[in-house]
């Protein structure tokens, strides 16, 4: 199982310096928030590896392994939490020596999130036909990127007394309790995908 892991490593080394480039540029363009840059990092890798799975000869040849669909799948989300772990890291080290301010509220944010929308996003990739997956994902970032914000300051405002409740929260509570939420969803998601994979024929 750790050997397909390293298969999407090997896959993804070609482009792993268009990747950091493009951290980089938004590192260096200074108006993004620090929380959206290690979103934005976390997420490429993973969405670009599974449309480059989407290939049915891809798919074909995985199942041909010496592997069941069950390690298959758990490949793939042991290998997303590798690859959201290495993002940060790199993301951090770019805005560290590029002075760019960023806190370890902005990483559990961003970490959080990006486990949510990934847990959305890895049982939809096997359900929707094949080559739409990862433009249906960049289009639902940009979309959830432009209008989740106003929502949330809206009801911030209207819903006061949640607000306070979660502003009162101590921060290693509350914080603690967004990154759980985010790994309740994305190991029932493990769940789906698996059963969706099982069931599907290539």
């Amino acid at each position: 199982m750790f050997n397909l892991i390293r298969r999407d490593f090997i896959i993804q080394k070609r482009q792993l310096l268009m990747y950091i480039l493009l951290v980089l540029f938004f590192v260096l363009l200074g108006r993004q928030d620090p929380a959206f840059i290690f979103l934005l990092a976390s997420i490429i890798i993973p969405v670009n590896t599974i449309a480059y799975d989407e290939k049915p000869e891809t798919n074909i040849l995985m199942n041909s392994l010496p592997y069941t669909r069950n390690e298959i799948i758990a490949s793939r989300f042991l290998g997303t939490i590798v690859f959201i772990i290495l993002a940060t890291g790199v993301t951090s080290i770019l805005m560290y020596v590029f002075n760019r301010p960023f806190s370890t509220t902005d990483i559990a944010i961003s970490s959080s999130l990006a486990l949510l929308l990934l847990s959305l996003y890895l049982p939809m990739s096997y359900i929707i036909k094949p080559g739409y997956s990862a433009p249906t994902a960049l289009t639902s970032f940009l979309v959830l990127a432009g209008i989740v914000p106003p929502i949330v300051s809206y009801l911030g405002e209207r819903l006061t007394s949640v607000t306070n409740f979660l502003l009162n929260l101590p921060v290693p509570i509350f914080y603690t309790s967004a990154l759980l939420l985010g790994i309740a969803f994305y190991c029932t998601s493990w769940g789906v995908t698996s059963f969706i994979y099982r069931r599907k024929a290539f």
